[in-house]
């Protein structure tokens, strides 16, 4: 989990000045004070609205003839081996290539895959897996204990960006062929609820040759690799000997990049793809009222953030950050640019994760220390800080999409109160080397997400902890007291409600000093023609398109 998704370098200054005339202003203030927005997005629905019931064809031989054409909405890394995979879109091929020791259901539980039944727990730090006799590889290779003890400690050992989830197992070692002991180095809550879900690789062959394995991986999931174009696209096809029930009805599946969004839903509107992922807000209004056109939608663990420069900077600050928030509205900006397609966030942590952990964290509290939108106390907290008169803060972002929408709002805001921004739109690859230099010169905030699941710590630790500064975090936050101990502690702990009460802590320190001001949660969506028969999005975006599992076939019907 925690997969962040990329999204050519462009640049846009917005400066402070004469330019912006006073009814301007005005109208945007007005705007953010509880206007009617710009209209971009569909307020008025619920992301139930796209959820639909199973579907079943009637003639079985022609389902499984069925051709996919997904186009996903940014450039894969095109880093395959889930060991190494840090981006949603080359695990969203991956995931079906590979089956997991554990998957996710639709509800965000961990439920066995391959694993047969539930581990045995000794004392928080020792668990025993059994897993199920007779399952393949596509080569024929029997999974065994030992590519699962691999699969588990290879992320630690080669030090790829995935360490962080299992840097807390201790050893990993087979019993028999069908049995393994994993130890941890110490209690670990989500460690049954998150890390048990590792994807499964053949030992043997990925360490054989680890660079070809990447771009021409072997797994036991439905899919086998059948043809890739770098930067052009993947083709999977069905394996007809999958171990699995149910078989898969697709044939083969095609993934093609399709960054741009209007050429994304251009394309399936005039029915020249199967299925896009994720539905432009800007374009919602307009694929919902297409015949032959569906939306599918659900909630999703998404954690979209503004992050602030802590170790450089006017930003060091707290009240120049608080400054900041106050300048624009939130809550205004996911209205007029996202509607229907997210939900406005009041801490790190996605309701969904909230409500599928069972936390019960006190998410009205919180939304009380959101800042409000207050330009007059922004401009204040700014003269009292002794912000000069010229700073221009850089603000770094995903090119495209509502992230440099969000980063251009807030610099347009800025300019209201008497100062500027530098907004800078970059590609992924780009952004990454980027964000977590700490040199003002490169970026004073920047703009990210990242998708967990049911247990915060994928977000604190991550995100948060001083372990990750340089590597998953750019904001370089020292905290006040025990903030980083109390992650630490978090982490470290099998008791919910210590943990809760920790989490709790940690999150009214973040709403107060605002190393981070938390945004949104972006639903994850798909669009399709309607030949495309029982096609459910999954909370999990690199799960998309699940096209099988025990709640759906999916299939094109003609």
């Amino acid at each position: 989990m925690g997969y962040q998704s990329p999204t050519s370098t462009r640049r846009r200054v917005l400066a402070a000045g004469g330019a912006v005339s006073a009814a301007v202003i005005a109208g945007c203030i007005g705007e953010e004070d509880g206007g009617n927005g710009n209209g971009d997005g569909n307020s008025t629905a619920d992301i139930s609205d796209y959820q639909y019931e199973r579907e079943e064809p009637d003639d079985e031989e022609a389902a499984r003839s069925s051709s996919l054409e997904f186009l996903q909405p940014a450039e894969r890394d095109e880093d395959f081996d889930p060991v190494v995979s840090f981006d949603s879109y080359s695990m969203q091929v991956a995931n079906l290539v590979f089956d997991g020791l554990y998957e996710w259901d639709d509800e965000m539980t961990l439920e066995p895959k391959i694993a047969d039944g539930m581990p045995e727990e000794e004392d928080g730090t020792t668990y025993v897996f059994q897993i199920q006799e007779g399952i393949e590889f596509h080569n024929g290779d029997e999974v065994t204990a030992s590519d699962v003890a691999h699969s588990f400690t290879a992320p630690v050992e080669e030090e790829t960006q995935n360490a962080a989830t299992y840097a807390m197992i201790e050893s990993a070692e087979p019993i028999d062929d069908y049995s393994l002991e994993v130890s941890l180095e110490h209690e670990y809550g989500p460690f049954t609820m998150m890390t048990m879900g590792v994807n499964v690789v053949p030992e043997d062959v990925r360490t054989e040759d680890r660079e070809a394995f990447n771009t021409d991986p072997i797994g036991s999931g439905p899919y086998q690799f059948a043809d890739f174009q770098p930067g052009e696209y993947v083709e999977l096809e069905r394996w007809d000997d999958y171990w699995d029930d149910p078989q898969p009805y697709v044939q083969t599946i095609r993934f093609e990049a399709a960054p741009d969004d209007a050429n994304r839903v251009a394309q399936v509107l005039a029915g020249d793809t199967d299925v896009i992922d994720t539905v432009p807000a800007t374009e919602w209004d307009e694929v919902e009222s297409e015949d032959g056109v569906r939306i599918h939608g659900t909630r999703s663990p998404s954690y979209m953030y503004l992050a602030f420069n802590c170790n450089e900077g006017q930003t060091t600050d707290p009240d120049v950050r608080r400054a900041v928030a106050h300048s624009f509205s939130m809550q205004q900006f996911v209205e007029d640019h996202l509607g229907a397609a997210a939900d406005a966030l009041v801490s790190p942590i996605p309701e969904l994760t909230n409500e599928a952990g069972g936390w019960e964290f006190p998410t009205d509290e919180w939304a009380d220390q959101m800042p409000e939108y207050d330009p007059d106390q922004a401009e204040q907290l700014l003269n009292d800080a002794g912000v000069p008169d010229d700073w221009s803060p850089r603000i770094i972002a995903p090119e495209g999409g509502p992230r440099e929408a969000l980063a251009e709002r807030i610099g347009s805001r800025l300019t209201e109160v008497g100062y500027g921004a530098d907004v800078q739109g970059m590609s992924f690859a780009t952004l990454v080397d980027t964000y977590v230099t700490g040199n003002a010169d490169d970026y004073e905030m920047y703009l990210l997400g990242w998708t967990g699941g049911p247990d915060p710590d994928v977000y604190y630790y991550n995100l948060f902890h001083e372990s990750q500064e340089g590597v998953g975090q750019g904001h370089f936050y020292e905290g006040q007291g025990e903030f980083h101990d109390n992650i630490l502690a978090a982490r470290e702990s099998a008791d919910k409600e210590e943990r809760r009460d920790l989490y709790v802590s940690v999150t009214e320190e973040v709403l107060e000093y605002l190393p981070v001001l938390p945004a949104y949660s972006e639903h994850n969506t798909m669009a399709a023609r309607e030949q495309v028969k029982d096609l459910h999005a999954h909370p999990e975006v690199s799960y998309n398109p699940r096209i099988v599992s025990d709640y759906q076939n999916t299939w094109i019907d003609g």
